[in-house]
């Protein structure tokens, strides 16, 4: 870091006032005093700029219309993912005290307090619609860690995703016969496997008439539907107050009169909120929950309920009764993002819950189809096969 830089940054923290880019400029007139080169000046701006403004030296990544994610592990060690992967950046800073600083503001941003109190955040950049996480260290062992999430507008329907070779044409079919009969629908999969974007398409399906209530820990979901309520839980602010948890939220949805109830992903307790409410006439819900597998999906879910508090007995009898069918999407090493399976839920002799195939991408129809087309034909729906 030149001596200009650190003295600019000390008149500008001595100011205690803003740190725009007009600010900035001054400070740095101020201290080169006639004496510094242009080509100082301007790089000292520029140092100075990525640091008051923005994500900084992120900012680039950030902008490119494929990022989804941005990380960084150390000062020369900045990862992105454009979609195919994570790839190393050319992108670096000055030190790791850089990186803290960048943290620290950009939780600040997020209405979070970042510091050796309390050494990680998760937080919402509602500006930039970024996700944030960042851990300083020395919980971060190697140094101060931060994570970007990009969470984008909805802008794929099911027929866009079969373009792009995320659903086959059987896959759409099944997918668009689901929507309409108005069945219960968990989306399942790993981190990053594209759970929220086929959310965000089957929403998109759903009939224009219809009211869409969505319940989300971070805005995700944005379908392309004309009657949206979306409610965003909130964290608590720097006094540890203000926050609005999203189980309260899934309750307060219930009073909203929706057609549908959405819960972008559930994570804790609110799972039990979302089955009770599944079960008391709000058919056609829908939500999303890590998992790698189909046959992963109940325990997951027993997980879950046991943090709000339900028995694994009435987990299982609340699933069966409220939810029908489970999508399983998938990430390849490739980077691409599939529909890998769909699956029927089914109760099991011992009163458990399974998930029998009724599709999978590479074998076609399963032993759970019989039980799907059942069911769409209660509701009034032509099977797709």
């Amino acid at each position: 870091m030149t001596p200009l830089v650190e003295r600019v940054r000390a008149r500008l923290a001595d100011a205690g006032g803003e740190t725009g880019p007009a600010a900035v400029a001054a400070a740095v007139r101020a201290e080169a005093g006639g004496v510094a080169s242009d080509l100082d000046v301007l790089a000292a701006l520029r140092t100075l700029r990525q640091e008051f403004v923005g994500a900084g030296p992120l900012d680039p990544l950030l902008r490119d219309a494929r990022t989804t994610d941005v990380l960084v592990t150390a000062p020369d060690a900045v990862w992105v993912d454009r979609g195919s992967g994570l790839q190393r950046t050319p992108v670096t800073f000055a030190d790791e005290p850089a990186v803290r600083r960048l943290a620290q503001r950009l939780a600040l941003a997020a209405g979070r307090r970042l510091d050796d109190a309390s050494p990680y955040v998760d937080g919402w950049l509602a500006d930039a619609g970024v996700r944030l996480h960042a851990v300083l260290p020395p919980v971060a062992a190697d140094g101060t860690s931060i994570s970007l999430r990009v969470l984008r507008p909805a802008a794929h329907d099911l027929g866009e995703l079969r373009r792009l070779g995320a659903l086959d044409g059987a896959g759409e079919t099944v997918l668009r016969a689901v929507v309409a009969a108005r069945l219960a629908v968990l989306v399942a999969g790993g981190t990053g496997s594209g759970k929220t974007t086929l959310l965000n398409a089957l929403l998109s399906a759903v009939d224009p008439g219809e009211r869409l209530v969505t319940v989300e820990d971070a805005e995700e979901l944005r379908p392309r539907h004309p009657h949206v309520v979306r409610l965003v839980a909130r964290p608590e602010n720097i006094e540890g107050a203000g926050g609005v948890p999203l189980r309260e939220l899934v309750r307060q949805a219930l009073r909203m009169r929706p057609d549908r109830l959405v819960v972008g992903e559930v994570r804790g307790g609110e799972v039990c909120d979302l089955l009770a409410a599944l079960n008391t006439g709000h058919d056609g819900g829908a939500c999303t929950v890590h998992a790698n597998s189909v046959r992963e999906i109940p325990a997951r879910m027993q997980a879950l309920a046991g943090l709000g508090g339900m028995s694994p007995s009435t987990l299982h009898s609340q699933l069966a009764a409220a939810v029908q069918v489970v999508l399983q999407m998938r990430r390849h090493r490739d980077g691409g993002r599939v529909l890998d399976a769909v699956g029927v839920l089914r109760r099991d002799d011992d009163g458990g819950v399974s998930v029998s195939p009724a599709w999978t991408r590479d074998r076609g129809a399963g032993p759970g189809q019989d039980a799907l087309r059942e069911m769409l034909t209660e509701r009034g729906v032509t099977p797709p096969w």
